[in-house]
Formats: structure tokens, C-alpha cells, sequence
């Protein structure tokens, strides 16, 4: 039977720290299943979903903590199971653009949960436009289940988009039985 085991790590950004825990990874017999790697700033930020058997996963619960020190790294772990996936018929891809505004995503994400829309991804990155002006964008990955009309759905995100003064972008994508 295979086990899993989620693991963060973040630190000050430097070449070699995946290389390093992927090697750690191999040697404690876990294999890695999925990851994100981000930069913010100057710190690196690293989540793997690891699997393996109940000696695999452990031997890598000991011996993490040794390398994060070592690496200089704050490292999280926490044991999870397989991810089951939910039936959605669809997923819709958002990009809002316009000037970036303290509380947009919070806005954004409540207009999200308040529907029970699924996010599958967000992305947001802000910085100054081509005049100088702060400047924000905001990806968004939605998993729509059958119940909801993406028609009305598309008619309500512009209208979000309109009242945060926003651009916005929608782009279905293919039907999907999973994700």
C-alpha cells in the first residue's frame, strides 16, 4: 500500500536545493508525484506530494529535518492521502488585469466561495505598468460542475470584473469528465 506525505520547504533562494531534495527523495525511496516551485522576493518556495511505502515515508519524516537545517530551510511535512478527483464538466480559465487595489482577490475569491465554485489554480502578480502605475493580474482556474451555467457564469465574472474595474479574460475549456 502507498503512502503520502506532503512536503513545504522555503529558504533563501540558491542553486541546488531541489536537486538536493529530489536526491533525498530517492534515497528514502519515495517517489515524487507532484510539485510547485515558486520565488518570492528571495525566497524560494517548494511543495512535493511524495509516495512510497510506510518505511519510505518515514525514513524521509527522520531524515528531513537534518537537511533542512543544513539547507537552511523551513520545511513543513504532513501525511495525506490520494487525491480523489471531482466530476466537473468544465474548467474556465479567468485573467483579471487593471490597477492593482488592496482587497481585489479577496473580493474575487469571496465571489468565488459564495457560488461554491471550485478554484483549481490562482496566479496573481503585481507590479507598475508602462506609466508607472500600480499594475495587477490575476489568473484563476475554475472547475465548474454541471449544475452551473456558463453562460451566466461569464455574464457575472464581467460584471466583478466591472465593478473592481477591471479587464477580464474568459476562456473555456474542453469538457472534462475529471481533472
Amino acid at each position: 500500500m502507498s503512502h503520502n506525505l506532503v512536503v513545504t520547504a522555503m529558504g533563501v533562494d540558491r542553486p541546488g536545493i531541489v536537486s538536493t531534495l529530489a536526491r533525498l527523495a530517492t534515497e528514502c525511496d519515495c517517489d515524487i508525484v507532484d510539485s510547485r516551485m515558486a520565488i518570492f522576493g528571495n525566497e524560494f518556495t517548494l511543495i512535493l506530494m511524495l509516495s512510497g511505502s510506510w518505511a519510505a515515508i518515514t525514513k524521509i519524516e527522520n531524515n528531513l529535518p537534518a537537511l533542512s537545517v543544513e539547507l537552511e530551510l523551513l520545511t513543513i511535512m504532513k501525511r495525506t492521502s490520494t487525491h480523489t478527483p471531482q466530476n466537473y464538466v468544465s474548467r474556465v480559465e479567468v485573467v483579471f488585469k487593471g490597477l492593482d487595489k488592496r482587497g481585489t482577490i479577496n473580493k474575487i475569491t469571496s465571489f468565488l466561495a459564495q457560488r461554491s465554485l471550485d478554484l483549481a489554480a490562482v496566479r496573481s502578480h503585481s507590479g507598475l505598468d508602462e506609466n508607472q502605475q500600480p499594475f495587477q493580474r490575476i489568473f484563476l482556474a475554475i472547475n465548474v460542475p454541471d449544475m452551473v451555467d456558463l453562460d451566466s457564469l461569464e455574464n457575472t465574472i464581467n460584471e466583478l470584473a466591472a465593478e473592481l474595474e477591471l479587464t477580464s479574460t474568459i476562456k473555456r475549456m474542453q469538457s472534462m469528465t475529471t481533472l
